[in-house]
C-alpha cells in the first residue's frame, strides 16, 4: 500500500503528538508464576465462577476454580492478585479493525488500510501494521488486547491478520497471520453501499454483472489453486489458495437480506468458509443463516439503522434475536480508535435481552471461533493463553470498566496511554 510522502507541515504535527506523550514499552515475557484470587471470573463460555483463583505461568493458564475448593500455596507464586469485589475477563477480542493501519483520520499520510484498484486480495494489513501507533495503548486500557486487522476498498480488498496489541514489530504482533479474505459484496441498491450511511433509494442497475464478474473470479482463482506449480506465479490468486482448502476464510461486507442470502449460497458452491460482516438485516434471515453455519460480526451497536422504516432500537436488539436463535455472532467497535467502545457496544445490546454473560462470550469465545484461534484464547482455560484483564467493576458498562491489571500470553501491560497523560498534565495545569 502506498501513499505520497507526508507534507512538511503534517510531519511537524505527527513529531510534535509523538514529543507530548510517549508509548509504553512492550512487556517483557513472564517470569514467575501469577496468582489471582477473590475475583468474579467471567470464563468467556458461558460461565462464571464468583470467588475465583486463576493461576498462570510461562503464558498459559495452568488453574481455574473456585477458591473456596482449593488449598493455595501463596508462595509458589511470584505475585499475588487480591481482586476481592472486581471481576476478570478473557482479553477482548476486536474483528474488522483498522488499528495499527490508521492514525489520524484526516491525514492521508496516516492511513494504510486500502489502495487503488478493484481486486487486490494480495494486499497484507499484516507488514502495514504499525505496532507504535498511540491509539492501540488506548484500546488495551479498556480490555481489547487482541485485534484483526482488516482492510476496505474495492470489491476484494485484500487480506486481514490478528494482531495480539503489545508488541515491538509486526511479526512479534501477529498472533494468526493472514486469517482471511475480505469482500465488499455489491449491493442492490447503488446508494446503499457498505459503509457508507446513505440511503437505500436506487436499484443497482449492474447487480447481477458485478456479479458475474465475481464469479469469474473466483473460477479463475480455483483453477490456479489446482495447480501445484503453476509456470507463471499470480499474486493475487496465490493468495486466495487458502479459500479454497478451508485455511482461511472468506469476510463478506453486506447488510441487504437478499445479499446475505446470496452471498452464503454463493460461498458454499466453492466451498468456501464464509463470515457476514455488518449483517445489518441479519435478524431477518437468522435461521438460514443458522442452518447454513454462517457466523455474523454485527455492526457497531449504537447507531440508528439505515432503513427508514425499521424501528429506531433495531440495531441494539439485534444481537438478541441472533442468540435466540442460536446464531454465531460478534461485535465490533469500527475502526481504529473507536475499538475502546467495543465491551460497551455488547453492554448496550443487553439492555434489549442479550444475556451478559452471552455478550461477554460475543466479546472473547465467540470471536475467537470465528477466526479459528479458540484453541487458543477466548476463554478462561487450563492450557490457553493467559490473556485476559481485571476490572473494578462491569467491564460492559462504562462506569466500571476501570482496567486495573491486563496480560497478553502472561506479560502485565503498562496500561497508560496518551489519554491518561493528558489528564494528569490538565489536572496538574489547573490544580496550580
Amino acid at each position: 500500500m502506498y501513499y505520497p510522502l507526508p507534507t512538511v507541515f503534517t510531519a511537524i504535527f505527527l513529531m510534535a503528538l509523538h514529543v507530548s506523550a510517549q508509548r509504553p514499552v512492550p512487556a517483557a515475557p513472564q517470569k514467575n508464576a501469577i496468582l489471582i484470587l477473590g475475583a468474579t471470573a467471567h470464563l468467556g463460555n458461558g460461565q462464571t465462577i464468583e470467588n475465583s483463583a486463576i493461576a498462570f505461568e510461562n503464558g498459559k493458564i495452568t488453574l481455574v476454580a473456585a477458591a473456596a475448593t482449593l488449598r493455595l500455596d501463596r508462595s509458589q507464586y511470584g505475585k499475588v492478585y487480591d481482586a476481592t469485589g472486581k471481576q476478570v475477563y478473557p482479553g477482548f477480542i476486536a474483528p474488522d479493525t483498522r488499528i495499527g493501519l490508521v492514525e489520524i483520520e484526516a491525514a492521508r499520510a496516516t492511513v494504510d488500510f486500502s489502495d487503488v484498484g478493484g481486486f487486490m486480495p494480495n494486499l497484507r494489513t499484516l507488514v502495514s501494521y504499525n505496532t507504535d501507533s498511540e491509539i492501540i495503548p488506548t484500546v488495551r486500557s479498556n480490555g481489547v488486547l487482541l485485534a484483526q486487522v482488516a482492510p476496505e476498498g474495492g470489491s476484494i480488498s485484500g487480506t486481514s491478520s490478528v494482531m495480539q496489541l503489545d508488541a515491538w514489530n509486526w511479526e512479534d504482533a501477529a498472533y494468526r497471520a493472514d486469517d482471511g479474505i475480505w469482500l465488499n459484496w455489491p449491493t442492490v441498491r447503488s446508494n446503499g453501499a457498505y459503509g457508507t450511511g446513505a440511503s437505500e433509494n436506487k436499484k443497482n442497475e449492474q447487480y447481477d454483472k458485478d456479479i458475474q464478474v465475481l464469479r469469474s473470479y473466483f473460477e479463475e482463482a480455483q483453477a490456479y489453486a489446482q495447480r501445484t506449480n503453476p509456470e507463471v506465479v499470480n499474486l493475487k490468486f496465490e493468495s486466495m489458495r487458502g479459500l479454497f482448502d478451508r485455511r482461511q476464510t472468506l469476510y463478506v461486507r453486506t447488510d441487504n437480506a437478499k445479499t446475505i442470502q446470496e452471498s452464503v449460497l454463493f460461498a458454499e458452491s466453492w466451498g468456501i468458509r464464509l463470515v457476514i460482516v455488518g449483517g445489518e438485516d441479519s435478524w431477518m434471515v437468522a435461521d438460514f443463516l443458522k442452518s447454513h453455519a454462517v457466523p455474523v460480526v454485527l455492526g457497531i451497536t449504537q447507531s440508528l439503522p439505515t432503513r427508514d422504516d425499521a424501528a429506531v432500537d433495531q440495531k441494539f436488539k439485534t444481537a438478541a434475536q441472533l442468540y435466540e436463535k442460536g446464531v454465531l455472532f460478534a461485535f465490533t467497535g469500527n475502526g481504529s480508535w473507536r475499538q475502546r467502545n467495543l465491551p460497551f457496544q455488547a453492554g448496550q445490546a443487553c439492555g434489549f435481552g442479550l444475556p451478559r454473560e452471552a455478550a461477554v462470550s460475543a466479546l472473547t469465545l465467540n470471536t475467537a471461533k470465528i477466526m479459528g484461534i479458540d484453541q487458543r484464547c477466548g476463554s478462561l482455560e487450563s492450557g490457553k493463553d493467559a490473556t485476559l484483564f481485571i476490572s473494578e467493576g462491569d467491564a460492559l458498562d462504562m462506569r466500571g470498566c476501570v482496567v486495573t491489571a491486563a496480560f497478553i500470553a502472561g506479560r502485565a501491560l503498562d496500561l497508560d496511554n496518551k489519554h491518561k497523560q493528558l489528564a494528569r498534565r490538565f489536572a496538574e495545569k489547573y490544580r496550580k
